[in-house]
């Protein structure tokens, strides 16, 4: 009798269910007599980790410690009361580069801030200065007043010998995430991205290691826990990771962090010349930038460069056309400062130019900066 009115009861259920009536949880549970005694599941043993998940954690211990968390803070005007407010306009990651506080990120992570504050691994934030940037790097060093022992300088590694295929780590704060790990491999090398300002950055490191917003500015590691990028870019169509990333490497990052420490700027070695503006090199059709001024006393001067002059019957005469530095191709102004930047004052360059329809080698001793 008792099982006849289950099996009855489940069949009102079932119908009424099938009428689109709602039941409430315990209706379903209805043909339970009385609930039985749970018992505890016994644990496996999870047994040793690999050689490769011990390596990924000592890692990541040992060097998100150096990994900071950069807050830039804007101006906003109340239109109620007229008056200016500071708020928090973007997030982005850093990382520690000395214990004198030097902090190093990518310039578009501070570059619309009116200031910025610098949170370290232990949660404590301190105010930043901005003490030199390169836009045209993307890159930027802050400076913060913490204690030494609070800082921990992340350990450097070069790039000129990585390879393809090798393991790599990013850590940084997507999305606001602080101290987020996220690893992949080397997927290209001697890649080309375009700066904030306008100008190329090469040789970058392509990643398909995670990299969303908010990882700007952090590391990208080696297997052995040493810097060999600056996480500075991705291609997605959404926004999101879509496994293409991009990382400054750090044999640039090392120069030029050293000259805006040292000086605030990037100095890097001149010609001694003043170039048109590149409509001028498009207008007559030429192949690289044109010299407007020579510089008296410096190396172009004592290497015969011709400037941008007027003859007696005021007929303008364009100067030489500068087409390579080194055997490098130059066509636009701006790359001329890029193949000058690998040298140092005091070095001498072959450039090539075409004057009056003919190709010159000459050689020029390089000038500090002015």
């Amino acid at each position: 009798m008792f099982a006849a009115g289950k099996l009855l009861a489940k069949s009102v259920l079932v119908t009424l269910a099938g009428l689109g009536i709602a039941l409430p949880p315990a209706a379903c549970f209805a043909e339970i007599d009385q609930p039985q005694e749970a018992r505890l599941r016994e644990i496996s043993s999870r047994g040793e980790l690999t050689q490769a998940e011990r390596s990924v954690t000592e890692l990541f211990k040992e060097a998100s410690p150096s990994v900071v968390y950069i807050t830039s803070i804007g101006l906003r005007r109340d239109y109620f009361s007229f008056r200016a407010m500071e708020i928090p306009q973007g997030t982005g990651s850093g990382f520690i580069w000395d214990d004198q506080g030097h902090i190093v990120t990518n310039f578009h992570v501070i570059s619309d801030a009116r200031r910025a504050e610098v949170t370290l691994a232990d949660q404590s934030s301190w105010p930043a200065e901005l003490i030199g940037y390169a836009a045209e790097k993307d890159l930027a060093v802050l400076r913060i007043d913490a204690p030494p022992e609070k800082l921990k300088a992340i350990r450097l590694g070069t790039s000129h010998d990585l390879e393809v295929g090798r393991t790599v780590l990013a850590i940084g704060n997507p999305f606001g995430f602080d101290q987020t790990l996220t690893t992949g491999i080397i997927s290209a090398l001697g890649r080309e991205i375009s700066s904030v300002a306008g100008l190329p950055i090469r040789d970058v490191i392509q990643t398909d290691a995670a990299i969303n917003p908010g990882n700007s500015g952090g590391p990208l590691l080696d297997s052995a826990g040493r810097l060999i990028g600056v996480n500075t870019a991705i291609v997605s169509p959404s926004g999101g990771y879509a496994g293409i990333g991009f990382a400054i490497p750090v044999d640039t990052v090392h120069w030029v962090v050293s000259d805006l420490i040292n000086f605030g700027k990037v100095q890097r070695p001149t010609l001694g010349v003043e170039l048109a503006p590149d409509t001028l090199s498009h207008r007559f059709g030429l192949d690289g930038p044109v010299v407007l001024h020579v510089t008296p006393g410096s190396g172009a001067e004592r290497a015969g460069f011709h400037p941008t002059r007027r003859n007696r019957q005021g007929r303008i005469l364009l100067g030489d056309v500068i087409v390579a530095v080194d055997g490098r191709r130059i066509r636009k102004s701006g790359e001329l400062g890029l193949a000058l930047e690998r040298h140092r004052a005091g070095e001498t360059v072959n450039v090539t130019l075409v004057r009056d329809g003919k190709v010159r080698e000459v050689k020029v001793r390089l000038d500090a900066p002015r």
